[in-house]
């Protein structure tokens, strides 16, 4: 895939809002010495073209009564099977990502739960009872040291 060429402009508008997406338009637009409507121009282009892909609320699965977080490496009996596992692995709310990989794992997972007995059964009655997977391997998370967006550097001004 082709990396989208960024003007400064398109790059001062990711640093800024990468650094925090509730920042007005008017702000982004002060910060840019642009107007708000170019603001808003280049974030509608920037969406439209996948660089943003969109905004969200991060809810705290804690506070929501989700407190196991756990990674699980998934072996296929087939790697022609990705698709189907892929498939049935979205019926599954716990599971919040989905990655392919390389090396040991042909996937890997981040599952969250309400607690042991919950991800036990989110184990044992949904994801080993799907056609393909092999065997897992669970990694308990014992919390969140960090995280962060890709930050999007600004160009030096000549």
């Amino acid at each position: 895939m082709a990396t989208i060429q960024l003007d400064e402009l398109d790059q001062k508008i990711l640093h800024l809002i990468s650094q925090n997406a509730r920042t007005p338009f008017l702000e982004i637009a002060r910060e840019c010495n642009v107007s708000g409507a170019a603001i808003h121009q280049r974030i509608q282009k920037l969406t439209s073209i996948g660089v943003i892909k969109g905004s969200e609320f991060l809810i705290d699965p804690i506070k929501v009564g989700y407190n196991t977080c756990a990674y699980m490496g998934l072996f296929l009996k087939d790697a022609n099977m990705f698709s189907h596992v892929v498939e049935e692995l979205k019926k599954i709310p716990e599971i919040v990502e989905c990655h392919y990989t390389t090396g040991k794992y042909a996937m890997y997972l981040k599952i969250y739960a309400r607690d042991n007995r919950h991800f036990l059964s989110i184990i044992h009655d949904h994801i080993q009872s799907i056609d393909g997977i092999a065997s897992t391997e669970t990694l308990i998370c014992l919390g969140e040291a960090f995280r962060r967006q890709i930050t999007v550097d600004v160009a030096p001004e000549e």
